[in-house]
């Protein structure tokens, strides 16, 4: 009799897994994955660009909330090892903008998108024994630096990649943080 109550119930515990909860984490961008941003912040050329271009393919602060906008103040401290440097070795850009002062300004972009699903046993998780999550995504991390309205200098760099899984183990599952709990109601 138990073998077939538990035969019956099999069924409904093994589709558990889909009850795990999942989320989500996008700084929003038009772009799909970690390429298509390098290939877009590649077309921006120093010298060549401008601000009003730099818009024209989403990257205007007012209406883009990946972008953090720079003072030359900031730019004094992202730059700060450079007047260590003969100034013939400093890139042209750097250069031009530690000469402009306060003409000098730049956009930090950081576009990320990351997905993390809890994997593994739903009973183990919601009991608090074991839970396991999987986290895949990208991200990208660029600084572009005007002098009045044009572009002079672009970096950009990231991770192509984001591949993790992280398992967290609790032997006395729900009973884990008692100590914490007793702790709460003895103050």
């Amino acid at each position: 009799m138990l073998a077939l109550l538990l035969a019956s119930l099999l069924p409904l515990l093994a589709g558990c897994a889909s009850l795990l909860p999942t989320s989500r984490s996008e700084i929003v961008s038009t772009w799909g994955s970690y390429e298509e941003a390098v290939q877009a912040l590649g077309t921006l050329r120093a010298y060549q660009a401008t601000r009003a271009d730099v818009h024209a393919i989403g990257l205007d602060p007012r209406s883009n909330p990946a972008i953090t906008v720079l003072h030359f103040a900031d730019m004094l401290q992202r730059f700060s090892t450079a007047p260590l440097l003969e100034r013939e070795r400093l890139d042209a850009g750097m250069r031009d903008c530690l000469l402009a002062g306060r003409q000098c300004t730049g956009y930090a972009v950081s576009v990320r998108k990351i997905e993390r699903d809890r994997i593994g046993s739903f009973w183990l998780d919601s009991l608090n024994f074991r839970r396991e999550t999987a986290t895949r995504g990208w991200s990208v991390e660029a600084l572009l630096v005007f002098v009045d309205d044009r572009l002079v200098y672009g970096l950009v760099g990231g991770q192509p990649t984001i591949n993790q899984y992280d398992v967290v183990r609790n032997p006395l599952g729900p009973l884990q943080g008692w100590g914490d709990q007793v702790i709460n109601v003895i103050r």
